[in-house]
């Protein structure tokens, strides 16, 4: 526990300076009566901050904001935008300790993960400045040769961004750095577990001279009321979600009253295939990547691992060899490599799967156990020979388990894999390059990592098909969800 007191004293540095106010038109406000809610350390179960618990009329108060600085944003040109958002990239690059240190007191995931995603993070400022000034049309004849057709792009106008809490900064900076560069004006909503790196994202983007009402930060604890009322008003243009189908299915439905714009980044269920031929070093490494970043809180985390007959032997063994080494604890510990579980329930949840699995028949190869607090932790876990049928490979696990099933065929692995409704990540382990393509074409999914655990970039398109929800968040598909095109033909 050596590290852990001088990040500790530090801690109290790295809170946002208005924990308790809800940033509305450029301006901190304390929310309708004063109401608060705490934010607790999921490491400890201890007392972080209190922060603003937001009202319908607050939530309706920022949409007011966002509209009112619409026109004047969308107006502001592109390079003018592009230099805010590099602005931003700077100085969180500059301050990555500070938010990384923050991130790790509200979410849980070691220190070193949270700097990890501090710099994921930043690259979605950086991407979108660069593609800000790239928005482009096109002009020329119609075949007729009656008139000139012009297509261009306009903001979508005022949004309402949804975000998670498993990765507090990356999920705001994956929108709010596209809604900025397109010309979009935002009302934020961040997850009632993680609402601090919000709130700290929102002072630096003051201090880089954010535009008041461009970005409006609503903490609430009654995230239904406030987000169905803001979604039911006729100015809003666009819904971003981040989050579980479940909820999605409902923002869905509620979208369609006003035909918002969606994008729905939802659950997923990741198949990690390894084939008879794979660089095993690789894929353990992998697996490792792929399974336990974030403490397997991740929506791309791998769930079943799907492993040829004939290595999965010397496969589960080199997983259960890298898993029982590692340290669970206070992320803000040195050497720590997992965390807590983002609450209790989290625990519960995951020893559900794990306790379904092994009564039908999985062995248990490593954990299976929840951890006695303080804390909510739950053992880094390894099931081997995990029959079919059992919850923990239809349901995301969202935990520290990680389930093997062995397979005999390159179509059985297939078939398996694809048997889920969700169809958002999937990785594949093989030596041969024709394999390869054919499971890109075959794996339902809408990413893919071939030989490796890590698929997300700032520069590439995030998102899935089937019930992983639809729409795309990075790349040069990003800045499109949040255009309109319009056409224009000018008659001769």
């Amino acid at each position: 526990m050596s590290g852990v007191a001088p990040a500790r004293a530090a801690a109290a540095s790295a809170l946002p300076a208005h924990t308790g106010e809800l940033f509305v038109g450029g301006t901190w406000v304390a929310a309708e009566g004063g109401r608060t809610s705490a934010v607790d350390n999921p490491a400890t179960g201890g007392f972080l901050a209190d922060v603003a618990d937001a009202s319908v009329a607050d939530g309706i108060a920022a949409v007011d904001a966002a509209v009112a600085a619409s026109e004047g944003w969308a107006a502001t040109p592109a390079r003018d935008r592009a230099e805010l958002l590099r602005r931003a990239f700077d100085l969180l690059t500059e301050r990555r300790e500070r938010f990384a240190t923050l991130i790790t007191l509200e979410m849980g995931k070691p220190l070193a993960e949270a700097r990890a995603e501090v710099t994921y993070a930043a690259e979605f400022l950086r991407w979108f400045a660069e593609e800000a000034p790239r928005i482009s049309g096109r002009y020329g004849p119609n075949p007729e040769g009656t008139g000139t057709v012009v297509v261009g792009h306009r903001p979508v106008g005022p949004c309402l961004l949804i975000t998670p809490w498993n990765f507090p900064l990356a999920m705001a900076t994956r929108k709010i750095g596209p809604a900025l560069a397109a010309g979009c004006t935002v009302v934020i909503k961040p997850a009632e577990q993680t609402p601090l790196t919000t709130l700290l994202f929102a002072e630096l983007l003051v201090e880089v001279g954010l535009p008041a009402g461009v970005v409006n930060v609503v903490t609430t604890g009654s995230a239904a009321a406030v987000c169905a009322q803001i979604m039911a008003d006729p100015r809003l243009r666009k819904v971003s979600f981040t989050g579980s189908t479940q909820v999605g299915r409902i923002l869905i439905a509620q979208a369609a009253q006003n035909v918002l714009r969606t994008s729905m980044e939802l659950g997923g269920n990741a198949p990690f295939l390894v084939f008879d031929d794979a660089d095993l070093d690789a894929a353990v490494d992998g697996a490792m990547q792929a399974k336990f970043r974030n403490i397997g809180q991740a929506c791309i985390a791998a769930n079943r691992f799907l492993v040829h007959r004939a290595v999965a032997g010397e496969f589960t063994e080199r997983v259960v060899e890298r898993v029982g080494a590692m340290i669970m604890g206070d992320g803000l510990t040195d050497g720590v490599t997992i965390g807590p579980l983002i609450d209790d329930r989290a625990c519960a949840r995951v020893h559900r799967l794990v306790t379904d699995a092994v009564d039908r028949g999985a062995e248990v190869l490593l954990g299976g156990h929840e951890v006695s607090g303080p804390g909510s932790f739950y053992e880094p876990t390894v099931l081997g020979e995990v029959p079919a049928g059992s919850a923990v490979l239809s349901e995301e696990i969202f935990g520290p388990v990680l389930a093997v099933v062995p397979f005999d065929t390159e179509d059985e692995a297939v078939a398996l894999a694809n048997d889920t409704e969700f169809g958002l990540a999937s990785y594949a382990f093989t030596t041969d390059l024709s394999r390869a393509h054919r499971l890109i074409d075959r794996l339902e999914t809408g990413l893919t990592g071939i030989n490796t655990g890590a698929v997300s970039n700032a520069a590439a398109p995030f998102g899935g098909i089937k019930q992983s929800g639809f729409g795309r968040e990075g790349g040069i598909e990003g800045i499109h969800e949040y255009l309109s095109v319009k056409y224009s033909l000018i008659s001769r």
